[in-house]
């Protein structure tokens, strides 16, 4: 990904919201099989013990797919995406633009540890616990321990402590500020071309505090 300062993003705060909130996230690793890249897509979470900067993950993924990517004998890189989306050169008013696509990520740069069965089952727990805590009431694992302890073993955890941490979030922040608000304001709008989520984002940067 080409890292350009003026979209660098690195306040280890937003990157942990980042992380917190969008936890789909894509793995990706170059194993030592002569087959090329293994991509994998799989949900993460924040590490609870994460360390001074709070941006550890644990994840899990079925595991087969740890075995493609030889989970824990190399680095991988695991892709978090925030908000995104087209930008149409009709947003400005201005000009000359071309369109372009916005958005929000960090890229997680390490190499894996691998968990055992009980740490992995833990892992299955939290993941549920975070992406259920919005819930008037919350869905537990435990709810069937049986079923949930039986297909446990044919996942595999992790837990990814970055040794390199590399954010963007690329918000217009290279055009003049007026023509930017625009491009906020239009996408903030109802309707087939509206993008909330992008807008807020832009927002956020364009107008602190706001």
């Amino acid at each position: 990904m080409l890292e350009q300062p003026i979209y660098a993003l690195t306040e280890p705060a937003r990157l942990r919201e980042l992380l917190a909130g969008h936890g789909w996230a894509t793995l990706v690793s170059a194993p030592d099989t002569g087959g090329g890249p293994v991509v994998s897509h799989l949900p993460v979470i924040p590490d609870p013990q994460g360390g001074a900067d709070g941006l550890a993950v644990l994840g899990h993924l079925a595991k087969a797919d740890a075995e493609m990517h030889q989970l824990g004998a190399h680095d991988v890189v695991v892709i978090v995406q925030g908000p995104g989306g087209y930008v149409s050169p009709s947003h400005y008013r201005a000009g000359p633009y071309v369109p372009t696509w916005n958005f929000v990520v960090v890229h997680l740069h390490g190499r894996p540890t691998v968990l055992d069965g009980e740490q992995t089952y833990q892992v299955l727990q939290r993941t549920v616990e975070h992406f259920e805590a919005g819930k008037a009431e919350p869905w537990r694992l435990e709810t069937v321990e049986d079923y949930a302890r039986e297909i446990a073993p044919y996942t595999t955890g992790f837990r990814l402590r970055p040794t390199r941490v590399v954010g963007k979030h690329k918000l217009s922040q290279d055009k003049p500020h007026e023509v930017a608000l625009r491009v906020a304001d239009a996408l903030a709008a109802d309707g087939p071309n509206g993008n909330k989520a992008l807008a807020a984002a832009m927002r956020r940067v364009l107008v602190p505090g706001d």
